[in-house]
């Protein structure tokens, strides 16, 4: 069947219902990146450090638990990690509205759930990526990555959308009972895929310990080239994005003067970039290369992100906001790519490793970029921060650039091509 096959594998059941699972855990993830923010914000008047602090906390959870979550996740049945995942990130996201009512909420309230959102976020994550390939088969990757990216794309318009109007009416805090609500009938709806899953090894025949199984994902990361240059080149994107993003909300409302609504609308601008993306992934890898792209798609694309530190309030904002659509159908076209080469080169046995050992190296630039990006907004503005990130996006390219990725089109197969035992 062809990747670019429509609906192809959403004839499937279990794929489908992982597709609808996705679509709803999505929808309230969406919301969340647009509303704990604007809590600190609008409700707590918190400063750009603090919402630059805020962003880094959300994603800290990577940088704390990256590199074990990939040998634990290996070790257990990946949907059962995601449905847990998903029920622990919706109580967590519920005590922001129960803290709110009940006058108790604080900014540290709120830092304490973005960093245990993003601890349970990374184990879902790396689960997630494990579980596909067993799901659809080695063959499908492509198609299943880019069909999920388009529900995620579907939902980052509409999360955000729905969450501008939600918020002027209801307040932030509450907005997040609808997050909550999605994650929990995500779990739910991922417990019903019912296609059995391998025998994770049993602890007692076992060989190696935690470390030497972490070591071993670290090693077949970084000793492959183009396994190496794409998580460096993704550490570099992901450092910039975090400032950009820090400072996005902050210069949307406080200097374009836009209201919650206003910002929703803006981020479902992303979300349809997004969208675009996921719809012609599949077909960019397949025309210009499944390497190639990976590199191609975030220098042709990230430097429309300048439209919006050019932009004054009125109508150039959103005339810029096309510039952030740019962006996130170049990342998008990039990430499926992306995810798709890395696990065709993967052995099923590292591919918890491997995709906790990526996100740990490519995410550890998030917080940090979140940090830096307050700082920069508290010193020279909102304005200029997003200059700096703009061009460190566009430069992110330069490690694939620089790497066989250069000139590779698809990856070899690792369920059909010998590998060596990764070494330590």
């Amino acid at each position: 069947m062809s990747a670019s096959t429509w609906p192809g594998l959403l004839r499937e059941r279990d794929f489908g219902r992982l597709f609808a699972a996705t679509a709803l855990g999505q929808f309230g993830d969406r919301a969340v990146f647009l509303v704990l923010p604007l809590v600190a914000l609008v409700a707590l008047d918190a400063d750009e450090f603090r919402v630059g602090l805020l962003a880094a906390m959300t994603s800290a959870g990577s940088f704390l638990v990256g590199l074990p979550a990939g040998a634990w996740v290996d070790r257990m049945r990946k949907r059962s990690v995601m449905a847990g995942t998903d029920f622990l990130r919706a109580s967590a996201l519920a005590t922001v509205p129960v803290a709110w009512w009940a006058d108790r909420l604080t900014f540290w309230w709120l830092c304490a759930v973005a960093l245990l959102h993003g601890v349970l976020t990374v184990f879902f994550d790396v689960a997630y990526l494990s579980h596909l390939p067993h799901l659809v088969g080695r063959d499908n990757v492509v198609e299943g990555n880019a069909k999920l990216s388009a529900v995620r794309s579907v939902t980052s318009i509409g999360g955000p959308a729905a969450a501008g109007p939600l918020i002027g009416m209801v307040g932030a805090p509450a907005t997040l009972v609808v997050s909550s609500a999605g994650m929990a009938l995500s779990g739910l709806l991922t417990t019903t895929i019912r296609k059995p899953e391998p025998e994770p090894e049993p602890r007692a025949s076992r060989r190696h310990g935690l470390g030497r199984e972490i070591r071993e994902g670290l090693s077949f990361v970084l000793r492959h080239p183009a396994l190496r240059a794409i998580t460096l080149a993704d550490a570099v994107f992901n450092l910039f994005l975090a400032m950009y993003q820090a400072m996005l909300l902050v210069f949307l409302e406080r200097q374009a003067g836009l209201e919650p609504f206003g910002i929703g609308l803006v981020l479902s601008g992303m979300g349809c970039g997004a969208l675009c993306g996921a719809l012609m992934a599949t077909t960019a890898a397949q025309r210009v290369g499944q390497g190639r792209v990976i590199w191609l798609a975030p220098l042709v694309t990230c430097p429309a992100s300048v439209l919006m530190p050019l932009a004054r309030p009125g109508w150039p904002v959103w005339a810029a906001t096309m510039g952030l659509a740019a962006l996130s159908l170049g990342g998008v076209v990039r990430a499926v790519a992306q995810s798709s080469y890395q696990q065709d080169l993967t052995p099923d046995g590292l591919l918890g490793r491997m995709n906790a050992t990526a996100r740990f190296i490519a995410w550890t630039g998030i917080p940090l970029g979140g940090l830096l990006g307050g700082a920069l907004g508290s010193s020279f503005g909102a304005t200029a921060t997003l200059w700096v990130g703009a061009a460190g996006m566009t430069l992110s390219s330069l490690p694939v650039l620089l790497s066989p990725l250069r000139t590779t089109r698809t990856a070899p197969t690792a369920g059909r091509v010998p590998r060596r035992r990764p070494t330590t």
